[in-house]
C-alpha cells in the first residue's frame, strides 16, 4: 500500500487516509480516568495510539495530538448511577480527591517514561474545562436536544435521532437499546431512559461539584472530550481513538453531544484497540488474572515471577495488530524476549558488517523490497505485526553477512545504508523501541539487585537489621525499593 490506510470503525473498513489540512493532523485519543494506577490494557492502547502518532510525524504530517487526563469524579456507567471512582478512592486512602489525581497523575507520566511514549502535544485535565463542558451544555438545551430536570440536564437521545443517527458507531439500533435499558426501581427522573447525562446535580456528600446555571454538581462522563476535543482541535477534526470498550456508550454519546451542538461529525476517522486476555482468559480483577505493568516488569505478580523489561512488553504488544486481541501467557512472553534480543542483536550489528559489492545485487534487491514491505506494512492500517515480520528476514540476512555465510560482495554500499535508516526510522523513530542492552545494561543491573537482595536476606536472617536497613535504605535513596512479601523480596523503580 502506497498510502496509509486506516480502519474506520465509523464505516468498518479500510479507508485511505487524507487530513482535512494538508500535511497537518488533529487526533484525540481517550486518557485514563486516574483513581489507581493504569492497568496494562490502558497501556496498550496508549501505546498504540503512540505509534500511530509516530508514524504520522514520520511521513511528514505536523501532528496536534490530544489525549485527556480525567481529574473529575463522575458516574461511569450508561445508567448514569454507580461509584465516583476518585471520590471513593480519595476516602480509602484519606487523601483529598487531587492528591489522588496529583499521586497517579504522576505514575502515569513515569509509565510513559518507561514505555517510551512520545507525550502528547496537549494533555488537558477535565477540571480546567468546566466551562467550556457548561458551554456546551448549555447549547444543547438551546436546541432542545437537552432538558433539566432536578439540578440535572441529560441529552434527549430520541429527538437527537430525529435528525443524526444515534447508534451510528457501535451498529446499536434505538429499538434494542430501549430493551436493554432498564428503570432502577422505577425511578428514574430521565423523560426516556435512553437519554444519557450532561451534567449531573451533586448530593451533599459529593466530593468533587461546581457551580452551573443549573445549581451545584459534575458533569457527566462523555461530556469532556467532548468539549476539550472542539476546543483544541476545533467542531472536526481528523482521528479519534480509544479501546473498544468506549465505543459504546462513551464514544457514541461523544458524537451526540458533538453533532448536537455543532451539525458536525466530530472526526473523521474512529479508531479502536483490542482487549487483552491472559492464557485466553479475558483479563478482571474478579477472575484475578490481571496486573500492572510494572508488576510484569519486576515479576511481582500472579502471572510469572520472571520480570520482563520494558522494551520485551513494548515489543510484544507490537507483535499483535492493534485490532486484534493480545493474548499474554509465560510462553509468548519468553518467545517476545528473544525475538526483541534477536532484532536488536541484528541491528547493532549492522554498524559492523562490510558492504563491497560495485553494484545492484539479488540480494540488495530482496533487502530493500524487505524494506519497502515493512513500510507498506505500516500504510495497511498500522500492522506492525506484519512490519516486524519483514524486519526479521532482514536480521536473519544480517546475521548471514555476519557470520560470512552469506559474502559481503553480494551487498552494496547503498543497500546497507537503507537498512541502517529502516532500523533507525522504523524500529527506533516509530516503533519506539531501544536497544536495552546499549543503553541501560539491565540484565546486568537485574542480576546485580537480585544478588543485593539476596545479601539483604541473609542479612536478615542472621538478625543483622543494620546491614539491612542499610541496603534498602541505600537503595531508595538511588530510586529502587525493596518490597518485603510473603513470597521474599521484590523491587521496583520508584
Amino acid at each position: 500500500m502506497d498510502l496509509l490506510h486506516f480502519y474506520n470503525s465509523l464505516s468498518n473498513k479500510k479507508e485511505i487516509f487524507t487530513s482535512l489540512q494538508p500535511n497537518q493532523v488533529g487526533m484525540y485519543a481517550c486518557g485514563p480516568t486516574l483513581y489507581s494506577d493504569v492497568h496494562l490494557g490502558n497501556l496498550r492502547t496508549f501505546i498504540s495510539f503512540d505509534i500511530i502518532y509516530r508514524y504520522l510525524l514520520h511521513l511528514g504530517y505536523k501532528v496536534r495530538y490530544v489525549r485527556n487526563i480525567t481529574d473529575v469524579g463522575h458516574l461511569e456507567n450508561d445508567a448514569d448511577e454507580g461509584d465516583d471512582k476518585i471520590a471513593k478512592q480519595a476516602k480509602l486512602e484519606q487523601l483529598e480527591p487531587m492528591e489522588v489525581v496529583q499521586k497517579y497523575t504522576l505514575g502515569f507520566r513515569e509509565l510513559q517514561r518507561i514505555f517510551n511514549l512520545l507525550p502528547p502535544s496537549i494533555e488537558p485535565v477535565a477540571s480546567g474545562h468546566i466551562i467550556e463542558q457548561i458551554a456546551l451544555t448549555k447549547t444543547l438545551i438551546d436546541k432542545g436536544l437537552a432538558y433539566v430536570v432536578n439540578g440535572s440536564v441529560y441529552m434527549r437521545v430520541r429527538e437527537y435521532n430525529k435528525t443524526h443517527p444515534y447508534g451510528e458507531l457501535s451498529g446499536r439500533k434505538i429499538d434494542e437499546l430501549l430493551n436493554e435499558t432498564r428503570d432502577l426501581d422505577g425511578m428514574s427522573e430521565k423523560e426516556d431512559m435512553l437519554d444519557f447525562a450532561l451534567w449531573k446535580m451533586a448530593m451533599p456528600e459529593h466530593i468533587m461539584k461546581w457551580d452551573s446555571p443549573w445549581g451545584v454538581g459534575f458533569p457527566g462522563w462523555h461530556l469532556e472530550c467532548s468539549a476539550m476535543a472542539k476546543k483544541y482541535l476545533g467542531d472536526t477534526f481528523d482521528i479519534h481513538g480509544g479501546g473498544m470498550d468506549l465505543k459504546f456508550p462513551h464514544h457514541e454519546c461523544e458524537i451526540a453531544q458533538s453533532k448536537g451542538s455543532t451539525g458536525k461529525a466530530p472526526a473523521s476517522y474512529w479508531l479502536h484497540t483490542n482487549m487483552l486476555t491472559t492464557n485466553g482468559v479475558k483479563m478482571s480483577k474478579s477472575k484475578g488474572n490481571s496486573f500492572l505493568p510494572l508488576e510484569l516488569v519486576n515479576g511481582n505478580n500472579a502471572f510469572s515471577d520472571k520480570g520482563y523489561s520494558p522494551m520485551v512488553i513494548r515489543f510484544f504488544m507490537l507483535q499483535t495488530h492493534y485490532r486484534s486481541t493480545l493474548d499474554f501467557s509465560v510462553e509468548a512472553l519468553d518467545a517476545a524476549e528473544k525475538g526483541y534480543k534477536r532484532l536488536m542483536n541484528a541491528w547493532e550489528i549492522l554498524y559492523k558488517i562490510e558492504a563491497t559489492a560495485t553494484a545492484a545485487t539479488e540480494l540488495d534487491i530482496i533487502l530493500q523490497t524487505h524494506c519497502t514491505d515493512a513500510f507498506q506494512c505500516m500504510n495497511d492500517d498500522i500492522n506492525t505485526a506484519m512490519a516486524l515480520a519483514s524486519m526479521f528476514e532482514i536480521a536473519s540476512k544480517i546475521n548471514a553477512i555476519f557470520d560470512k555465510i552469506i559474502p559481503s560482495h553480494q551487498l552494496s554500499t547503498a543497500t546497507l545504508e537503507i537498512l541502517k535508516s529502516t532500523f533507525e526510522n522504523l524500529i527506533g523513530k516509530v516503533m519506539g523501541l531501544n536497544n536495552e542492552k546499549t543503553n541501560s545494561n539491565n540484565e546486568a543491573m537485574d542480576g546485580a539487585l537480585r544478588l543485593i537482595v539476596e545479601l539483604r536476606k541473609e542479612a536478615r536472617d542472621k538478625k543483622d537489621f543494620d546491614t539491612s536497613d542499610k541496603i534498602r535504605d541505600n537503595l531508595k535513596a538511588i530510586g529502587i525499593q525493596i518490597k518485603d512479601g510473603k513470597e521474599g523480596a521484590s523491587w521496583e523503580y520508584i
